[in-house]
């Protein structure tokens, strides 16, 4: 068995495409984002709002990373960090500390906090973590062999 490819997607609470508009900027690669008001909702159990995100993927960069705009249950209205959670981040192995800082300067300049900061850690490799401003955390490392 073979893996054609693997992405995390992200269920948002209406603000998929701020969202998305953020990590492009960030992580670079390209943007497709497609809006229900672009799309045939025939069929569709709800109606959702034209200017919604159907569906966002963002390819090449530092990521690969899909979502859209979520209309369930517990969802949350806009703006809404339910995203922020401990139990979960997502990993970034970057070639170089110098990358990693960069990296870093990068998203605390466009609002992410330092979670725990990039330094040495006692297994060898250079570790931080940074929360960006919609809850989600992102760990970032550096091989200590690099």
């Amino acid at each position: 068995m073979s893996t054609k490819y693997f992405s995390p997607y992200l269920s948002l609470p209406g603000n998929a495409a701020e969202v998305f508009a953020y990590y492009h900027e960030v992580f670079g690669g390209s943007l497709d984002l497609q809006k229900y008001g672009d799309t045939d909702t025939t069929g569709f159990p709800f109606t959702p709002p034209p200017d919604a995100v159907a569906h966002a993927q963002l390819d090449g960069g530092l990521v690969t990373l899909a979502g859209g705009d979520s209309f369930g249950e517990g969802c949350g209205g806009e703006g809404e960090q339910q995203l922020a959670s401990s139990i979960y981040s997502f990993l970034i192995g970057l070639e170089s500390v110098a990358d990693a800082e960069a990296l870093i300067a990068t998203m605390t300049g466009r609002g992410s906090e330092i979670a725990m900061p990039f330094a040495l850690a006692p297994w060898g490799d250079h570790y931080g973590q940074v929360r960006d401003p919609f809850g989600v955390l992102w760990a970032l490392v550096v091989s200590g062999d690099e």
